[in-house]
């Protein structure tokens, strides 16, 4: 969506988008929270380790950049998942490790074995409520006018003739 029609919907339709596919990485992590992963279910989750609300030992990225991948396979404990975030120990080097990971810092949720597979544009030094309210601008408020069609223009010309 382009900025200027951003502008005259003042919804911010790309962004609802991706909230809702951040809803199917929750869902998934619930189910896994509650019932542990059914079959060969396993989950890849890469995630800015930058981001505001990212918890973690800072010595498990040193080196790797900005952005970490952890398994959740058969060694997990304490999953936990949150309206915003999830919280999750895992073993790195024979030490467990608590995480905890905004759905916000996730950049890729996978389930390779579904073939499943999400990826998603994190933007720096936003939180979820600003990403939502980033529309609420006093051009964004502003009322415009619609085009009202009228559905009889797309009706078929054949009942008039009978």
């Amino acid at each position: 969506m382009s900025d200027n029609e951003q502008m005259t919907t003042g919804i911010n339709y790309d962004l609802l988008v991706e909230d809702s596919l951040r809803n199917v990485t929750r869902g998934a992590l619930a189910i896994a929270e509650h019932a542990g992963l059914p079959g060969e279910a396993h989950f890849y989750i890469t995630f800015k380790t930058t981001h505001e609300g990212v918890e973690m030992n800072p010595d498990l990225v040193k080196g790797d950049g900005d952005e970490l991948t952890i398994v959740l396979q058969h060694q997990y404990w304490d999953l936990k998942v949150e309206e915003r975030s999830f919280s999750v120990t895992l073993s790195f080097s024979g030490k467990p490790e608590p995480l905890i990971i905004p759905y916000a810092a996730i950049t890729q949720f996978t389930d390779p074995s579904a073939g499943f597979s999400l990826q998603f544009d994190v933007q720096e030094g936003e939180s979820d409520e600003d990403d939502m309210m980033d529309d609420a601008s006093p051009e964004a408020e502003e009322e415009t006018s619609a085009e009202i069609v009228s559905l009889d223009s797309f009706r078929s010309r054949g009942k008039e003739d009978n």
